[in-house]
């Protein structure tokens, strides 16, 4: 495998290219000015947000529009927004650390990610420079509040198949909207509406900025939801609704593409805000722990308690890491296509549609991480955390609908294969050279080389082999299944699983090498146990989702020779995780909060 520059690299090649952590961004490398920007979100949540939940959860008149304003009014709303819009122009990563900290601000989190990310950007990046002129100033300071209409009673996952209709008015000033849109977020106070429809029998989507004073839109009382109760929710019904032609965004059925490309990164800052939302669990529950008193002694001194943590610490920290990782990625896209005289708003847009599949891919690994974690810290809990009464109940409720959001996880699952797959198809990622590769070394010796007790030496063989292993079983998947491959949703979603395991447990060994190699081993104890228990977590799942699909479409000598590669490349020297799990709970307890 070849080192590729950061700049240069690829979405979906972290599979057949190996990283350096130069290569890579960490959170630990945020500067004083994006510091400042996380305390003021912080300081926001405890001064506006975290007194006012109970009053935010019954949707108070008026109280989440004025959160917005006085967000807005401290330039939260306007972090990613170019400075001759009103906003700070700070890169992707930035925004992404604003999601992570605002992540934790439960409902409120939703209305202003919502409002910032798909209500905004179709506009900012999409629309022609009077629509941004008119919408983005206000925007960016909370004065108009967005939301974004695509989801219909009879379209969801296949968002292209949108009844909404779009006609002409006669004398061609007005386009007469009619249809009905449902799990609409902001739809409650929303000035402005991003709003899908079909002109005519166009096959695909058109996409329109649509005002609430332009008449003709009703809406149903607001949604009673299993959580997020404080985001308002509702149907958005457009009865005859006249939009000015001059409000088409883009090109006429370039709606779908605009669709897809906004909830790429609605995927990946979700993921942000699962992290954020995590973080904010796990001091909570660490808290709790501390305090809680059975058999004479605080329950954090048990193992069981501790393992959770160490747990669900470990997961954080390497979705974490993931995470910005691939937030740099972007940026450092951005600004390569940027220097190749590329428009800066084309430039957005075509850098986050490169890192596709990792935004897909941290989606899941995100909201997946954000379960497991409000999970245990019910568990934590025990009898109090089934009480409506503490506050481990609004953190599982509100966690739940992020499997769903921006495209289900089972769904995003799929994308992820099927984008990497058609790369392949296109010439654009060279899958099966190295796939070719490592079905030629399963018929060879096995090369164990020298013994190499380096630091970090084991972990990147495991990486190395467990992209062996993904490509294996992916590449002979295509092979015996070819066309069929794409109905094979268990298999697909097996193959999905192996390559984000490879991702994300690769990324928290690159943000851990790196904090060594600046801090030393020594002050990177806790780094290296989280990264470590991780590890024991990755190479157990890739072997399981790994047989699972050769269970499922080998069989005979080629099933018995790809079992034995995949043992070969899932095998992990003996590793006492106990005893790391209970290093970095008792580092966890110590600090009594989250403290990576």
């Amino acid at each position: 495998m070849e080192t590729t520059d950061k700049k240069t690299i690829k979405g979906g090649e972290f599979l057949i290219t190996e990283t350096t952590y130069q290569d890579v961004f960490i959170p630990e490398e945020f500067d004083e000015e994006q510091k400042m920007i996380a305390q003021t979100c912080r300081d926001f949540l405890v001064a506006e947000v975290y007194p006012n939940l109970d009053r935010i959860d019954t949707q108070e008149e008026g109280l989440m529009p004025s959160l917005m304003d006085k967000a807005g009014e401290l330039g939260i709303l306007g972090v990613s927004i170019p400075e001759e819009y009103g906003g700070f122009g700070k890169n992707f990563n930035t925004s992404m650390l604003v999601a992570d900290v605002i992540g934790a601000g439960h409902s409120f989190a939703v209305a202003l990610s919502a409002h910032t990310g798909i209500g905004t950007l179709p506009i900012l990046y999409y629309g022609n420079i009077a629509q941004k002129d008119k919408y983005i100033p206000k925007l960016a300071t909370g004065e108009w509040k967005a939301a974004y209409c695509l989801t219909e009673p009879n379209s969801g996952s296949d968002a292209n198949s949108g009844k909404t209709k779009a006609k002409l008015s006669a004398d061609g000033k007005h386009y007469v909207i009619n249809g009905q849109k449902m799990w609409i977020t902001n739809g409650g106070f929303a000035d402005v509406f991003i709003v899908f429809a079909k002109i005519d029998d166009d096959k695909n989507l058109t996409a329109f900025i649509v005002e609430r004073d332009f008449g003709g839109i009703t809406m149903n009382p607001e949604e009673h939801k299993m959580g997020i109760k404080g985001s308002s929710t509702r149907q958005v019904f457009f009865n005859d609704c006249p939009v000015p032609v001059e409000n088409m965004l883009s090109e006429r059925e370039n709606g779908f593409k605009i669709a897809v490309n906004i909830l790429n990164i609605g995927r990946i800052k979700l993921a942000a805000a699962a992290i954020g939302a995590s973080k904010s669990v796990i001091d909570t529950a660490i808290n709790y722990s501390n305090e809680r008193i059975q058999f004479e002694r605080p329950i954090s001194k048990y193992g069981a308690i501790r393992h959770k943590l160490a747990e669900m610490a470990s997961k954080v920290y390497a979705v974490e890491s993931a995470n910005y990782r691939a937030g740099q990625n972007i940026d450092d896209a951005y600004d390569a296509l940027v220097s190749g005289g590329m428009d800066a708003g084309k430039a957005k847009l075509k850098s986050t549609e490169q890192f596709a599949v990792e935004c897909a891919i941290l989606k899941v690994w995100g909201s997946e991480a954000l379960d497991f974690v409000v999970d245990e810290g019910v568990q934590i809990y025990g009898g109090m955390g089934f009480s409506a009464e503490a506050p481990m109940d609004r953190a599982y409720r509100d966690a739940r609908i992020n499997r769903i959001f921006e495209g289900t996880n089972e769904i995003n699952r799929l994308l992820t294969v099927d984008m990497m797959l058609k790369r392949a198809m296109k010439g654009e990622l060279d899958l099966m050279t190295p796939a070719t590769a490592v079905a030629a070394e399963l018929m060879s010796i096995p090369d164990f080389g020298e013994e190499d007790d380096t630091l970090f030496a084991a972990e990147k063989k495991i990486i190395k082999n467990l992209k062996k292993a993904t490509l294996m079983v992916a590449g002979a998947a295509v092979q015996k299944l070819m066309m069929s491959l794409s109905k094979e949703q268990e298999i697909l979603m097996n193959i999905a699983d192996m390559a984000s395991y490879v991702y994300v447990a690769e990324s928290a060994m690159l943000r851990t090498e790196k904090l060594v190699s600046i801090k030393g081993e020594k002050e990177c104890e806790g780094q290296l146990s989280l990264m470590r228990i991780y590890f024991v977590e990755a190479v157990d799942a890739v072997q399981k989702a790994g047989k699972e699909a050769l269970w499922a479409f080998a069989e005979g000598d080629e099933l018995r020779m790809m079992m034995v590669g995949l043992r070969r490349f899932t095998k992990a020297e003996p590793f006492n995780v106990k005893n790391v799990r209970q290093n970095v709970a008792q580092q966890l307890i110590a600090a009594n909060r989250y403290c990576y």
